[in-house]
């Protein structure tokens, strides 16, 4: 594997179905973007009189609330996202690699969270593609399986 770096391809947002306390994770839709997935966190300050200089230690994360993911638009992926948009929390994750086969298997890294999910269609001008966004809100950490 190289060491400068590696392609966004083969990265998919999945949703999880909790059954005996496992999820099963499924892709949701394909998706054009992603956001940061570990957001930076708060500094709370802790300088006292003693110090010389500004002291920190780190605070929560923020993710600044609503985390958007984009897609391209068609109605059949703006109704799989709809369908999960009934005021309750999902399991959702961003899976990076593939198995032999080129299913989403997460072998680069899986990173999940709950969240509410809401559709959201993207403003379009003259010559450009129809897109929407998975707009999903945080209701937990998120959790990094980079093993």
């Amino acid at each position: 594997m190289s060491t400068k770096g590696i392609s966004t391809i083969n990265t998919f947002f999945m949703v999880g179905t909790l059954s005996n306390s496992t999820y099963t994770y499924a892709k949701l839709i394909d998706i054009t973007d992603f956001p940061d997935l570990q957001p930076e966190p708060e500094t709370i300050d802790v300088t006292t009189l003693s110090d010389s200089m500004r002291q920190y230690i780190f605070g929560v994360q923020d993710p600044g609330g609503n985390m958007a993911y984009g897609a391209n638009y068609t109605k059949e992926n703006y109704t799989a996202v709809k369908a999960l948009d009934d005021g309750e929390p999902h399991r959702v994750a961003v899976w990076f690699g593939t198995d032999s086969s080129g299913n989403p298997d997460g072998s680069h890294g899986k990173f999940s969270y709950d969240a509410y999910i809401k559709p959201q269609i993207v403003g379009g001008g003259v010559n450009e593609k129809r897109s929407m966004n998975i707009i999903t809100t945080p209701v937990s950490d998120i959790d990094a399986d980079v093993t």
